[in-house]
């Protein structure tokens, strides 16, 4: 057994769930195969515990390395932090920094509030909301994390949670009490909106949503839930975690043309250091001061300068052009290589976050295949691209070719009638949250 299955069998005995982030499970990709854990990462190339070198074409850090893996200049500017003290009895002058640079690109923000990952910081912009309306419920379209106010949602019958990101999310652990705080509405169905703004008008406290994630919004979405909720004073959040900092240098809603109340970045904005921001309009954010929120480590330098540095990278060598570009051809280099193989998929998302799904009955176990069998030819692959500055065009091209041989043994299998999962060496990977322990 590699070394990286070897201390993940170890993990899953000391360690709930195996890893900290359900999309880093081995299980997810490609159980008892996947190398699990990494000795080293650098532009988009990985070198496993074995020193087995493979190029990333899945999640580039779950969306974090915009830029790449240990980007020279955005590290450099850490280091420099380290070296100046990383925590301090005082604040880091960082915090104003990345506060000015925010709010320049995004000119209809006043004020900013910063936190250190993804899930926390939508947390946040909830209650600032919610203390600022002195309301409960909020309308919810798309994935926002683990915390209660999120997975309050599945407290009520069903799986409201499944059509919008995983299924099976089990709210164990979430107050019963909060059952009906978090209301479901699903992506370009303005339909589904208006009915629960007309149910629960005077109860909203906020809509929080994505602004795009998989598809373009349809003509007058978004700007018809603007127009609506700024007649009732709603406050609008826009999740740009996954989103923000791909389409444009700044929030996603900037190419959109649509501008929210709150808007909340992390991942994407940083380059894998852990900080996130809120920012927002005065008049609301400053409801911030009338709850208590507050964590040492929200204040730490290290990735404050980071953030910073890893904007002007972006602004300074165009780097969304890139990966609309990558992505893109990536997105069509997908299409030419299935239809030459007679293999049909579903290919979507943004160009920077690109995905497809085979479109037969033995999907899942085509996933695993095809995953098993692009490692072996030195890619991390799974049915998913995110695009960074580190991707070639010669390392697109030479990882489409190889997408392209395995499409063809995918489609002998399925035309010869072979159970696919017969030629996976280990089981199927997981679609959903699935319990390991």
């Amino acid at each position: 057994m590699a070394k990286g299955q070897t201390l993940y069998k170890r993990a899953k005995e000391i360690i709930p769930g195996g890893t900290q982030l359900l999309s880093k499970r081995p299980e997810m990709f490609l159980p008892e195969q996947w190398p699990a854990y990494y000795s080293r990462a650098k532009g988009c190339e990985v070198w496993d515990l074995d020193g087995v070198h493979y190029y990333d074409m899945s999640l580039m850090g779950v969306g974090a390395n915009v830029l790449g893996y240990a980007y020279e200049p955005v590290d450099q500017v850490a280091k420099e932090a380290i070296d100046c003290g990383g925590m301090c009895t005082l604040n880091a002058p960082e915090e104003v920094e990345l506060a000015e640079l925010l709010l320049e690109l995004h000119p209809w923000a006043d004020m900013v509030r910063y936190a250190k990952a993804g899930g926390e910081s939508m947390s946040l912009a909830v209650r600032v909301a919610r203390a600022y309306s002195r309301k409960d419920v909020v309308l919810v379209c798309g994935y926002h994390g683990w915390h209660d106010w999120y997975l309050a949602a599945n407290l009520v019958k069903g799986d409201p949670l499944a059509g919008v990101h995983l299924r099976g999310l089990d709210p164990a652990g979430v107050p019963r009490d909060l059952a009906g705080s978090n209301l479901i509405f699903h992506y370009n169905r303005l339909d589904e909106f208006k009915a629960l703004m007309e149910e629960h008008r005077n109860q909203i406290a906020a809509v929080v949503m994505e602004p795009i994630r998989n598809d373009p919004p349809q003509d007058g979405f978004l700007t018809e839930i603007r127009r609506l909720t700024a007649e009732a004073g709603i406050p609008l959040v826009f999740d740009e975690i996954s989103s923000g900092f791909r389409l444009c240098c700044g929030g996603s809603h900037l190419k959109l043309g649509v501008e929210p109340d709150l808007a909340v970045f992390a991942k994407a904005m940083t380059n894998g250091y852990p900080v996130a921001a809120v920012i927002g309009k005065k008049e609301i954010m400053t409801a911030a001061e009338d709850t208590f929120i507050s964590s040492t480590f929200w204040t730490e330098r290290i990735a404050l300068a980071a953030a910073v540095k890893s904007i002007q990278e972006y602004r300074e060598h165009h780097v969304d052009e890139h990966l609309n570009r990558m992505g893109k051809r990536v997105q069509e280099g997908w299409k030419v290589q299935a239809d030459a193989a007679e293999l049909r998929l579903e290919i979507g998302g943004i160009y920077p976050m690109s995905h497809f799904a085979f479109e037969n009955p033995q999907a899942l176990a085509c996933k695993t295949y095809f995953t098993q069998e692009m490692m072996g030819r030195g890619y991390l692959a799974y049915t998913g691209f995110y695009a960074s500055l580190a991707h070639t065009e010669e390392i697109v091209e030479d990882y489409l070719s190889a997408c392209g041989d395995v499409f063809q043994q995918i489609a002998a299998l399925l035309k010869k009638g072979d159970p696919v999962c017969d030629f996976v060496k280990g089981p199927i990977c997981h679609s959903g949250f699935q319990r390991l322990n």
